[in-house]
C-alpha cells in the first residue's frame, strides 16, 4: 500500500492537534508482543483500534462490563464472518453499528488518516496479518504519527500464543488478574481431556477436518498440525490432513480422503450469510437452527470427496463453529470433538455446560446453544 509524502504530513498534522495526557496519566511502559517486537505503550490504554473485528471475543473476557468501551474503531469482519455473535453483542451494546469501520491491511485498504483521526492509543493486529503490514510498512508509519501497534496469536499458533496474547492484552488493559483468570480456567477446562486421555490411552481414530466446508464449490481446505488439527490432536484424535499440509492451513484431494477412509469428518462452519448468500456452508453458532446444520451438512456429504467414507456411513459427521479457531476459547472444540471420537470415555464431560460458564464468567451477552451438530444427533 503507498503513503504518499502528503498524507502523511497532514496525519502527522493531525497528531499535532490531538491533546497530549497530562503529565500525572502520561504513563508508559514496554510490552512485548508474540512476534517478540518491543512496543513502547500508554498504560493502560484507552482507545483502541482493533485490526480484527473478532478481536472482540477477547477484548469482552477481558472488559466484561462493557467490552467496547476503549474500542474507538475495528475492522470490518465480525458481522461478515460470525453474523449470529454479532448481533448478540449489536443487541445490547447498539452503539457498535456506528464504530468506524477499516479495511484489511491485506487487502491493501487500511485508512491511515482516519486511525489518526481517532487517536487511539494502540492498535491490536492479528500475526497473520504481520506480513502485509511489513510489506506495506505500516506498522512503522502509524509509528510516525504516534500509534504504536502490538501484534496477537489464536490463529496461526493458538496453542503457543493464546496465553502470551491474552497476557499482553491484560497488561495492556490493566486487567492481568482477569486475563490470569481466564488462562487458568482454559487450562483447567483442556487437562479435563488430556489427563483423562493419558490414563485411558484409547485407540485414535482418523479425523478429516473441512475447513469452511460447502463455503465455496472447492473440496476440501484443511488444517495440517496447528490450529483445528492440532485441537484433533489433544482431543485425542488423528488428524488426516497432518502429514499432508505443511503448514496451519492448505488443501486435501477427494482422492485422498477416499483413500484414507476417514472415522470420522469434522466440518467447521458459521452464519456467512453476508459473505455467501444462501451459500451450502453449515451455519452453527450462537442460537443456530440445530436441523437446518444437521440438513447442510448432510447434503455436504454426498460430495464425491465422501464417496464410501465409513465416517459418513456410520454417521460420525460432525460440524463445529468456525470461529474457534481463532479466539481464545479452543478449549470449547476440544472438549466437544473429545466426546465425538472417545463417546464412552467422556460419556460425563458435557462441553455445552463448560461453553455457559465461559459465558457466565467472563462474556457480557447471553449463551444461546448451537455452535455444534452431528448426524449421530437423535432429533
Amino acid at each position: 500500500m503507498q503513503f504518499p509524502k502528503l498524507a502523511l504530513c497532514a496525519a502527522l498534522a493531525l497528531v499535532s492537534l490531538v491533546p497530549a495526557p497530562s503529565k500525572a496519566t502520561d504513563k508508559k511502559v514496554i510490552v512485548t508482543d508474540v512476534t517478540g517486537r518491543q512496543v513502547e505503550v500508554k498504560s493502560p490504554v484507552n482507545k483502541v483500534i482493533l485490526g480484527e473485528g473478532r478481536q472482540v471475543y477477547f477484548v469482552a473476557a477481558l472488559d466484561s462490563e462493557d467490552p467496547f468501551k476503549r474500542v474507538v474503531g475495528w475492522r470490518d469482519d465480525f458481522e461478515k464472518a460470525d453474523l449470529d455473535g454479532y448481533r448478540d453483542y449489536l443487541a445490547k451494546y447498539p452503539q457498535i453499528a456506528k464504530l468506524p469501520k477499516f479495511g484489511g491491511s491485506k487487502e491493501g485498504t487500511f485508512d491511515i488518516e482516519q486511525a489518526v483521526a481517532l487517536a487511539p492509543d494502540v492498535m491490536i493486529m492479528n500475526v497473520e496479518a504481520k506480513t502485509a503490514t511489513d510489506d506495506a510498512k505500516l506498522t512503522e508509519k502509524l509509528a510516525k504519527v504516534g500509534i504504536p501497534v502490538v501484534f496477537v496469536d489464536f490463529r496461526d499458533k493458538p496453542f503457543e500464543n493464546t496465553e502470551p496474547s491474552m497476557r499482553l492484552i491484560g497488561k495492556l488493559f490493566d486487567k492481568e488478574a482477569r486475563a490470569e483468570e481466564f488462562i487458568a480456567f482454559r487450562k483447567e477446562q483442556i487437562q479435563r481431556v488430556t489427563e483423562r486421555l493419558a490414563k485411558a490411552n484409547p485407540a485414535k481414530p482418523l479425523v478429516m477436518m473441512e475447513r469452511a466446508a460447502g463455503y465455496t464449490d472447492d473440496c476440501c481446505m484443511s488444517f495440517g498440525n496447528e490450529n483445528f488439527g492440532k485441537m484433533v490432536e489433544i482431543a485425542g484424535g488423528i488428524n488426516l490432513a497432518g502429514k499432508i499440509i505443511p503448514g496451519t492451513f492448505g488443501v486435501v484431494n477427494p482422492e485422498q480422503i477416499i483413500a484414507a477412509n476417514p472415522d470420522h469428518v469434522i466440518a467447521t462452519g458459521s452464519n456467512w450469510e453476508l459473505y455467501v448468500p444462501g451459500g451450502a456452508w453449515v451455519g452453527v453458532g450462537s442460537g443456530a437452527d440445530a436441523a437446518m446444520a444437521r440438513n447442510k451438512l448432510e447434503a455436504l456429504m454426498k460430495r464425491p470427496a465422501y464417496t464410501g467414507v465409513k465416517a459418513v456411513q456410520r454417521k460420525q459427521v460432525h460440524a463445529i463453529w468456525h470461529q474457534f479457531y481463532n479466539s481464545p476459547y479452543q478449549f470449547i472444540a476440544i472438549q466437544q470433538m473429545a466426546k465425538w471420537l472417545h463417546p464412552e470415555l467422556f460419556a460425563d464431560l458435557d462441553p455445552d455446560q463448560t461453553m455457559r460458564t465461559l459465558y457466565e464468567r467472563f462474556l457480557p451477552v447471553a449463551y444461546k446453544p448451537g455452535y455444534w451438530v452431528s448426524l449421530a444427533d437423535k432429533d
